[in-house]
């Protein structure tokens, strides 16, 4: 559905300048239909630029970027049909109800549409159907965000930040849902500095920072290349809490390993060590995650 190659950008206002970096360095990725992708780093990385670029929200790319077989150049008006966008922040008419506000943008489009009431119970506000958005809070803002970018059935779904502000069954709420609607096909491509979000939700991920991809994988694929092979297991003795690593590797015939687990009152916790995407970003990239 999506296909990057050697992808490159600088802003204008920088072209001017030789000494000025592009802020997109030579991105290569590919994103299959109905996958879940996730673009993970830091503020300033180039995730937003990177999504700017295939919303075609900005122009004058270095490299090819395709969508749906076409490069992003050759589409006329008519892709915005196949494409749907929520941002971080909130942006509505906010003396219209959310009922209003649905209907008037599924109206836009010319093929077949969720029926608005629908996809206001999908993400938790059919309660507030009738109410005006100005008194909506952010999370609930944020929530008629991701309705509005997904009532005309688009082919493509863009998320950036999809759970920023939202309280943790809104959270989930909205995790299942697009998880549904990449079941049903729809590609998804998130961009978040969220790496937790990241782990329950995507497919793939790409580390980007400074431009660069410098890893893609499966979150679980990343979390056994770096983690530690070795299991912790923490047990009581004499009224104090001990613990001892053991290899992961011929773990069943270690002896001490099979000493404690024969002690089985005394064990309080077994853990393999499996690293973070928080710690894998930073061992990946160099750079620790900020908003």
């Amino acid at each position: 559905m999506i296909e990057v190659g050697d992808l490159t950008f600088t802003y204008p206002s920088a072209r001017r300048s030789s000494a000025v970096e592009p802020t997109l360095k030579g991105l290569t990725f590919s994103i299959a239909e109905g996958e879940i992708f996730g673009f993970l780093g830091p503020s300033g990385a180039g995730k937003s630029t990177t999504q700017n670029i295939l919303i075609r929200l900005l122009r004058g790319y270095a490299g090819s970027a395709r969508v749906m077989g076409r490069e992003l150049s050759a589409w006329t008006p008519d892709y915005y049909a196949h494409i749907g966008v929520s941002f971080e922040l909130p942006n509505h008419y906010l003396k219209l109800t959310a009922r209003e506000n649905l209907t008037y943008f599924a109206a836009l489009y010319g093929n077949t549409v969720h029926d608005p009431e629908a996809v206001l119970d999908w993400v938790g506000l059919a309660n507030s159907a009738d109410k005006r958005v100005s008194d909506f809070s952010k999370g609930m803002k944020i929530r008629l965000n991701l309705a509005r970018s997904i009532v005309h059935r688009p082919r493509i779904l863009f998320l950036d930040e999809p759970t920023s502000g939202l309280d943790p069954v809104n959270s989930e709420r909205i995790r299942q849902l697009v998880l549904r609607l990449a079941h049903e096909g729809t590609t998804v491509f998130v961009t978040t500095h969220n790496m937790q979000l990241a782990d329950r939700l995507c497919d793939r991920v790409a580390f980007v920072a400074d431009g660069r991809i410098s890893a893609i994988d499966a979150p679980g694929a990343l979390k056994k290349k770096y983690g530690r092979r070795v299991v912790r297991v923490e047990h009581s003795n004499g009224g104090d809490i001990h613990a001892e690593e053991f290899p992961l590797d011929a773990l069943g015939s270690n002896a001490r390993f099979q000493e404690l687990i024969a002690n089985g009152p005394s064990i309080q916790s077994i853990h393999s060590e499996e690293a973070t995407l928080d710690a894998i970003f930073i061992d990946v990239t160099g750079q620790e995650l900020t908003a």
